[in-house]
């Protein structure tokens, strides 16, 4: 790093070091730290991406940055992974690839395990300044049910996670958000099921349009976020998608801002 470079980076671990930013917070961004601080925008990427490798910053999402959460455990040291010493296709379309693998865990005899692969996908949380979330209320005949589900899809290939949540939004609601916040990506079966889930938060939704996609589109509707743990309960909340966004959003209401205009 050059001077400037140096510079840069001592003023921003020094506001990471005297918690000028809460665990959890998000950082400013890349346009608002390169006007503030006069640093081009890759001199400022080789700060973070320091930062980052130092563990006083975490990605979220495309050049969004957040402060990682406070936490009291440490992760064990010492322990092996399961070694995989083959796999093969069972059954492979463009929705669903079903393989065996041949896996050893630590200190117990090989054996073959079903892995299930499935496609990227994303799902979005659209909040408005009403405290509302934008929901669909759909029958899903594999479960022979209905529930309030939040709008999500496939990731295509070579799609960044952001576009698609935008996209499948537009797509089956007719609500365009202003932003998308990536909050955080997991697996809903990581047992056997390999299929990443891309979380986001949407805000500052306006209406362009009717939903295209009718096949996934069924009732919309601002949901408040008061009836969240009452349709919780009432097991009218479908897709671990929705879930994982809902509970993140009740979770931290009132902490960060989770709400804006539309």
């Amino acid at each position: 790093m050059g001077p400037k470079t140096t510079k840069v980076y001592e003023t921003l671990h020094a506001r990471l070091a005297a918690g000028e930013y809460a665990p959890g917070d998000k950082f400013p961004s890349e346009r608002t730290l390169v006007e503030e601080l006069g640093i081009g925008r890759t001199a400022l990427r080789q700060v973070l991406s320091r930062l980052v490798a130092e563990g006083a910053l975490e990605v979220r999402g495309r050049s969004s940055y957040r402060v990682p959460g406070a936490v009291s455990v440490t992760a064990p040291e010492g322990l092996e992974p399961w070694r995989i010493h083959g796999e093969r296709d069972l059954y492979d379309n463009r929705w669903v690839k079903l393989q065996l693998w041949d896996v050893e865990p630590p200190g117990v005899e090989r054996f073959e395990h079903h892995v299930v692969k499935l496609h990227h996908v994303a799902v979005t949380a659209v909040l408005d300044d009403q405290e509302r979330v934008l929901m669909m209320w759909r029958y899903r005949f594999v479960p022979q049910q209905w529930g309030w589900e939040l709008p999500g899809g496939i990731v295509d290939e070579g799609e960044e996670p952001a576009d698609t949540a935008l996209r499948e939004v537009v797509e089956e609601t007719g609500w365009r958000p202003k932003s998308v916040e990536h909050i955080v990506t997991y697996q809903p079966m990581v047992g056997m099921v390999d299929s990443p889930h891309e979380i986001f938060v949407g805000r500052g939704a306006e209406r362009v349009g009717s939903p295209t996609d009718l096949e996934e589109a069924g009732h919309i509707e601002w949901v408040p976020l008061a009836d969240i743990p009452g349709l919780m309960a009432r097991g009218e909340l479908m897709g671990s998608g929705t879930l994982v966004a809902l509970l993140h959003i009740l979770a931290n209401r009132g902490k960060q801002g989770v709400t804006a205009s539309h």
